[in-house]
């Protein structure tokens, strides 16, 4: 069965009818994914987080067809090419200015409860300044930040590294060189351990992200070659180290300073929406520039 079947014939579906239908199944969530409200791939298994994506389309279609798919919903799905979202509304704080570079970059915004945005911006402190992005430091801003009816708020700032330390920058783990991320967006992340010694819940890498390797140790991404892959670049504490002594705590991870400020970060995106619906959600993670941020679009001091 098709949607157009749905929609020309008028029928009502309960969502355990869609399940039993792999070809239906599968064209309701093409239609889904298209409009950015679920996750790929459409493989026909139509389970708890396609039915919930599904309801937020008709919730934000007003399609009045509560747990089930009737014509109005097949026909909105059929022609809807865009979903409304709210209109953001950006002011000068740090918050804005993240989405506000997010935006001119056409980087993924997320907006609405519990759908979190995690930004890393590389040379930042926690006061909005900026430094001097020095080597060896957690000297890098950690950030959460939630949209709600338009509104930017970050949910929670630390100091972190997104760069590797000196001692793995002159003992690297790849003969290339230590890896350092490039700026952009990556949906590259699951929840899951990091470590042996000191074993902790962390992000970890699960897809391609792109690095360049310092094979001069330098400690600059300029004129080094870029390597894209699956390099352990997990998102984990820093053991407490102090802020101008990064050490071995990173070889290109992405690393909050201490052990209290990652385990509040973990605590705050473990109740995403999309992984409380779905553990093996696979989140989005950003990394840019302060120098850059601060130039267009300047953000207030808190």
């Amino acid at each position: 069965m098709k949607l157009q079947d749905v929609l020309d014939k008028d029928l009502k579906l309960g969502l355990e009818v869609i399940a039993g239908d792999k070809e239906l199944a599968t064209q309701v969530q093409t239609r889904l994914i298209a409009l950015g409200i679920l996750d790929p791939p459409a493989d026909g298994a139509f389970g708890p987080i396609s039915s919930k994506s599904l309801k937020e389309f008709q919730d934000l279609l007003k399609c009045g067809e509560a747990n089930f798919l009737g014509p109005v919903t097949a026909k909105k799905l059929i022609e809807t090419k865009e979903l409304p979202k709210p209109e953001l509304k950006l002011g000068n704080d740090l918050a804005s200015s993240i989405i506000k570079y997010l935006q001119a970059q056409q980087y993924q915004i997320f907006q609405g409860e519990k759908q979190y945005n995690i930004v890393y911006v590389e040379g930042l402190d926690p006061s909005a300044t900026l430094n001097n992005d020095a080597p060896n430091a957690f000297n890098d801003l950690r950030t959460v930040i939630e949209i709600i009816q338009g509104v930017p708020k970050i949910v929670g700032r630390w100091q972190a590294t997104t760069e590797p330390g000196r001692y793995y920058t002159y003992n690297p783990m790849n003969q290339g060189g230590a890896a350092r991320i490039k700026f952009g967006q990556y949906k590259s992340w699951q929840v899951g351990w990091h470590g042996n010694a000191e074993r902790h819940e962390a992000l970890v890498q699960v897809a391609n992200v792109t690095v360049f390797r310092d094979f001069n140790q330098d400690f600059m991404r300029t004129g080094d070659k870029t390597d894209t892959g699956l390099f352990g670049i997990n998102q984990h504490w820093g053991y407490d180290l102090d802020y101008n002594n990064v050490h071995n705590a990173s070889a290109g991870c992405l690393v909050g300073r201490t052990r209290d400020g990652h385990r509040e970060f973990m605590a705050i995106i473990k109740k995403d929406k999309r992984y409380v619906t779905n553990y093996e959600y696979v989140f989005y993670t950003t990394v840019i520039p302060g120098d850059e941020l601060v130039a267009k679009f300047p953000p207030q001091k808190p």
